[in-house]
């Protein structure tokens, strides 16, 4: 029988049988995976680790007929301080969400697998507000997938001063003051809305992280990046209301 060597993080874990577990893992060589985890649930199992929500391990994995056998798992990063913090590991559930929606099976995610996994870092890691996290993940996510909004400059006239500049929902990008005079979809924006979401979009991933807003201008990007989100994916997404209420 082949196997198969993955490095991958568990997006769901679903307890089956008496000690079993059914994955999903996400990896980067084939986007979503459904692997079982015989006995995993056992307090000696070898699999007790590696088969933790949001535990990223190297994989060894067997091909079943419906799906992946876990075989063993070494794990690299286990993200504890993510899922001892209830706010945290809502922010990770809300991560996970929106990966395990728009990634496909047996289809290679490399970025967004390394975005995932560099925001989880700088949650679990970093004194980063999870309010901006949130907001550079669900733009950059959408940029990788395809549908990055057009915020180097006005995307109707090309003016590039971030000044006086407003966001189109209709135009899914930033018109300036002119441009915007008869879109009733377009919103105006601080410049320093502007400028951050040009950074989220095009930055290197070295530096996606590399800045601090306001909480006046994250409150702005919130409101159109949410928007943004919703309606490129035709969904909402509501796990972070939960945290409105604590």
């Amino acid at each position: 029988m082949s196997f198969l060597r993955l490095k991958g993080i568990v997006l769901k874990e679903i307890n089956t049988g008496e000690a079993d577990k059914i994955l999903t893992v996400f990896t980067a060589e084939k986007g979503k995976i459904t692997a079982y985890a015989k006995g995993a649930r056992r307090p000696r199992s070898r699999l007790i680790a590696g088969s933790q929500f949001l535990c990223y391990s190297d994989f060894v994995l067997f091909r079943g007929r419906d799906m992946y056998i876990v075989s063993s798992s070494d794990v690299i990063e286990p993200f504890y301080e993510l899922r001892n913090d209830i706010v945290k590991l809502t922010y990770s559930a809300y991560f996970s969400d929106l990966v395990y929606d728009t990634v496909q099976e047996n289809e290679p995610s490399k970025d967004v697998l390394k975005l995932l996994l560099n925001t989880l870092y700088m949650l679990s890691k970093t004194s980063k507000p999870p309010e901006l996290l949130a907001r550079i993940f669900e733009l950059r996510l959408l940029a990788v997938l395809g549908y990055a909004p057009g915020v180097y400059g006005c995307v109707e006239c090309g003016w590039e001063n971030f000044e006086k500049m407003s966001f189109s929902f209709e135009k899914c990008g930033l018109l300036c003051s002119e441009c915007a005079r008869n879109d009733k979809t377009a919103i105006p924006v601080h410049r320093g809305t502007a400028r951050a979401m040009n950074h989220i979009v095009n930055s290197r991933p070295e530096n996606l992280f590399n800045f601090e807003l306001s909480g006046e201008i994250l409150g702005e990007l919130e409101k159109i990046s949410r928007r943004y989100l919703r309606e490129r994916l035709e969904k909402d997404y509501n796990r972070l209301d939960f945290l409105k209420e604590l």
